[in-house]
């Protein structure tokens, strides 16, 4: 790796104010001053700037237990991003892998790794969703099959050119489901149990794939992913 760019990964600065460090004589290298930007640098190696030894930030994967009322974008335009609950260094380095809107909560997984992300995203990866939603109006227990074959033959929804992937729907209770999907088009699960007949009051999503939201992170909470859960997708 040039060591321009370890600078921008292992500290604050960017790539134009790494190499003005180096120019200034700040970054040494295994005990070495030197101002070449072009260095190639190597893990094990010491790297210090402003005396300072330097460690860096690798690849960052995370799940967060999202609560209502944060946006999963960059740039929010009406609600906080839920960047904003996050402290680690680099946090603008880092992106939502997919999407939850303002009103559902769960799991939702923030990397910066992006081709990790679309191995995630990608409908062509069939990545299940699990949702739970809590029904506006009570489905039926005869009801529910028949609502469950359209879902498994896929829902047109209004102003899109095809239908939804098969999805599936299984009834817990008559206001509760779980649903699963391979998609992310825009509020899809909302949409679906709309163009059915039964608005959702609320939605959580559960899973990704076989990633579970973790029990332990209250809402607004977040842990770094285990080497095993990330080497699942």
């Amino acid at each position: 790796m040039r060591l321009d760019r370890f600078l921008s990964e292992a500290t604050e600065l960017t790539r134009s104010q790494a190499k003005r460090a180096l120019r200034q004589l700040e970054v040494s290298v295994d005990g070495e001053t030197t101002r070449d930007a072009a260095t190639q640098v190597e893990d094990g190696q010491e790297i210090r700037w402003q005396g300072r030894l330097l460690e860096r930030i690798g690849r960052r994967y995370l799940m967060m237990n999202k609560p209502l009322g944060v946006e999963c974008s960059l740039r929010p335009a009406h609600y906080p991003s839920v960047l904003s609950l996050i402290d680690i260094p680099k946090l603008e380095r880092l992106h939502p892998v997919g999407r939850l809107d303002v009103e559902t909560s769960g799991l939702l997984l923030i990397s910066d790794d992006g081709q990790w992300a679309h191995h995630v995203t990608s409908p062509n990866r069939e990545c299940v969703k699990r949702y739970r939603a809590t029904l506006a109006e009570p489905l039926p227990v005869e009801r529910a099959e028949s609502v469950s074959r359209r879902f498994a033959r896929g829902i047109e929804l209004n102003g899109e050119e095809k239908p939804t992937r098969p999805a599936t729907l299984e009834r817990l209770s008559d206001t509760e489901v779980l649903i699963g999907v391979t998609e992310g088009r825009y509020h899809q699960v909302r949409r679906m149990l709309a163009a059915v007949g039964h608005p959702v009051a609320t939605l959580h999503r559960e899973a990704i794939g076989p990633l579970e939201l973790d029990p332990d992170l209250k809402p607004g909470e977040c842990r770094h992913l285990r080497p095993e859960e990330i080497a699942a997708f």
